[in-house]
């Protein structure tokens, strides 16, 4: 294996400083910590083999749901390596130093695998660690998860971080202990209730909820598969030795026990049958069990009817039950998950890592066409984006977005105002004796031609007079040259 560019083996040197490094406890200070125990139910459960351990609270059923749901519904998404532009716009690109990292993390896991095994160590363990693979150039090539249980983490004297790994033949680290420093694992964590480098699972808050749901479990299945009904005792009129008592005991069980469960018992000798534990209806075993998964469902964050507890929304917004799930659970953890992302593979300042949305907050159908149509009739996405949402190819003309020719922006609008158009327009005076009546084919609002400088203005009368005398002037000529005078 690769960490730095060097080729690590069982016998490599350790960092001197790592060797005064001390293991982090997760209730404070130094001293270790077992990431495997969540605590102990009741004084002495560790030594009664009842400690609540990830592996046995996986077994209830409500914890399994929230834990499958929440890696599965985040590993779903695409990761996607982004760039900013200069119009600060991220968009997707490609890169040959990270781009592969992220499409492929490891040989032997898909993109989607490896984010659900990130997700599910951290909602079980409370901690992932990430084991980088570097090529010769120090660009990191590969990603691996670790089980945390083979993972400790050392601060040093100066407060350096280092982490020490036991043998894991997946992530080609070699049989003994290999100590890196944290500059080669990714540590992404949940809430740091007791250390800054050691995250609490989730299940250190619903592990007694759990361990009550599969007690009531347990019990449930015990009344079914019994026999003879709940434990109970024969009571005897009188004193029996311990021969008899043990006579009836083997009887009892031999007739009413196993497949002779509800059986008729005839009882004689004064012989009588009282029930020590209660029944299931006594016992409201079902709202017990509902309580419990509840439970765990608030510690997740999971809304409950997504794993089956409680009833789902009657009214039918699949986005907005979508919304509420990626803010209240999902977001979080995906946000985390990004950042670490940048940070390990020491992205440049102007990329990062987003993982895909749409596969999580998909609307229905009829919602979507109607929130692309209005998109677009807004002016605010260009026909071909809307196409490339439902997954169509782009046309002529559709890369611009487009707006209705009335609409006018709100600086014209402004500019219209301040010119006061709904004024009343001033009375237009009356036109003077000695000027010329207004055009009426002139332009509304239009001025009258200017009068030449020097020249009278003309009143009506002047000007028939010279109308007429054209007219006699014409009539004159036209009888000198033969032409008949006009009718």
């Amino acid at each position: 294996m690769r960490i730095l560019g060097l080729q690590i083996t069982r016998a490599a040197p350790r960092a001197a400083v790592a060797q005064n490094a001390s293991p982090v406890s997760a209730y404070g200070g130094n001293g270790g910590w077992w990431p495997l125990i969540i605590r102990e139910a009741f004084s002495g459960a560790w030594q009664q083999n009842k400690e609540l351990a990830p592996e046995t609270m996986l077994a209830y059923y409500a914890v399994y749901a929230c834990v499958t749901l929440i890696s599965a519904d985040i590993g779903k998404l695409q990761i996607n390596l982004t760039q900013r532009d200069e119009a600060d716009i991220w968009t997707k690109t490609q890169s040959a130093a990270f781009s592969p990292v992220l499409q492929k993390p490891n040989g032997y896991q898909t993109h989607i695998q490896f984010i659900e095994n990130w997700i599910m160590s951290k909602l079980t363990r409370g901690n992932t660690y990430v084991l980088k693979d570097r090529d010769a150039r120090g660009v990191v090539t590969a990603l691996y998860v670790l089980d945390p249980s083979r993972v400790t983490v050392l601060v040093a004297d100066d407060g350096s971080v280092y982490y020490r790994m036991s043998s894991d033949k997946l992530a080609g680290i070699p049989d003994g202990d290999v100590t890196v420093p944290a500059s080669e694992i990714i540590h992404d964590r949940m809430n740091c209730l007791f250390h800054p480098l050691v995250g609490t699972s989730p299940l250190f808050a619903c592990a007694l909820a759990a361990r009550q749901g599969l007690a009531i479990q347990n019990n449930s299945a015990s009344f079914f598969e019994n026999g003879a009904q709940p434990g109970g005792i024969l009571v005897a009129p009188g004193a029996i030795s311990d021969e008899t008592a043990k006579r009836l005991k083997d009887k009892w069980e031999e007739n009413f026990g196993g497949v002779n469960r509800g059986r008729l018992a005839v009882l004689g000798d004064g012989l009588k049958y009282e029930a020590l534990t209660m029944n299931a209806v006594d016992a409201q075993l079902i709202e017990q069990q509902k309580m419990t998964a509840e439970i765990v469902c608030s510690v997740y964050h999971v809304p409950q009817y997504m794993v089956g507890v409680g009833t789902a929304p009657t009214y039918n917004n699949i986005e907005a039950l979508s919304q509420n799930y990626y803010a209240q659970c999902l977001q979080s953890l995906i946000e985390s998950l990004e950042l670490c992302l940048d940070e390990g593979l020491a992205l440049p300042k102007d990329y990062r890592t987003e993982l895909d949305l749409d596969g999580l907050l998909r609307m229905d159908t009829a919602t979507m066409i109607k929130t692309l149509t209005d998109g677009v009739g807004g002016g605010i996405v260009a026909p071909n984006e809307a196409r490339r949402k439902i997954n169509l190819k782009p046309v002529k003309g559709g890369a611009t977005p487009y707006l209705q020719q009335q609409n006018y922006s709100l600086a014209a609008l402004a500019e219209r105002d301040a010119n006061e158009p709904f004024a009343k327009p001033a009375p237009t005076p009356a036109p003077a004796a000695n000027n010329p009546p207004a055009d009426p084919n002139a332009e509304p609002g239009s001025q009258p031609a200017a009068q030449p400088p020097g020249e009278k203005a003309l009143d009506v009368e002047t000007i028939e007079r010279e109308a007429q005398r054209l007219m006699a002037e014409a009539i004159a000529e036209a009888q000198r040259s033969g032409v008949r005078e006009p009718c």
